[in-house]
């Protein structure tokens, strides 16, 4: 918990930032009846049966002392559309950075190896050398 610590406590520093990264899924739903819209002195009902239009997954950066986030919306989560995600930061969102510092969770598929699961090995390779992962305590809410 004190190396995730010690990083919220720095300085901003734009060659070497820090990331937060997490995900989520998310159910679609649609409605199964036309909701009945506002009128005066009555509230906009809603009918409480919907339909299921599958999930999303939601991926999501955010550089609190950059002042910076980014969601990107994916039909699934796997190791090779994590390791995009992060070719993706460190290509497109730092191109400058000497290095990204990710703090993130211990998910399976938050690992160094995704990016060789996802590319080439030289490809994988300047992704890694890029990336620095500090990783949440399994228990560390309090």
């Amino acid at each position: 918990m004190e190396d995730v610590l010690d990083l919220y406590e720095e300085e901003h520093d734009a060659e070497r930032p820090v990331v937060c990264f997490d995900e989520t899924s998310k159910q679609m739903i649609g409605h199964t009846r036309t909701p009945i819209v506002a009128e005066p002195g009555k509230l906009e009902r809603i009918d409480y049966e919907y339909r299921r239009n599958g999930t999303r997954n939601l991926f999501v950066f955010c550089e609190p002392k950059g002042g910076w986030r980014h969601v990107e919306v994916t039909e699934r989560r796997t190791a090779v559309d994590f390791a995009h995600q992060m070719r993706w930061l460190v290509d497109e969102a730092y191109p400058d950075a000497k290095a990204v510092r990710v703090v993130l969770d211990n998910l399976n598929t938050h690992k160094m190896g995704s990016l060789y699961e996802a590319f080439e090995p030289a490809e994988a390779r300047r992704i890694a050398r890029r990336l620095e992962f500090h990783y949440t305590p399994k228990h560390g809410r309090g």
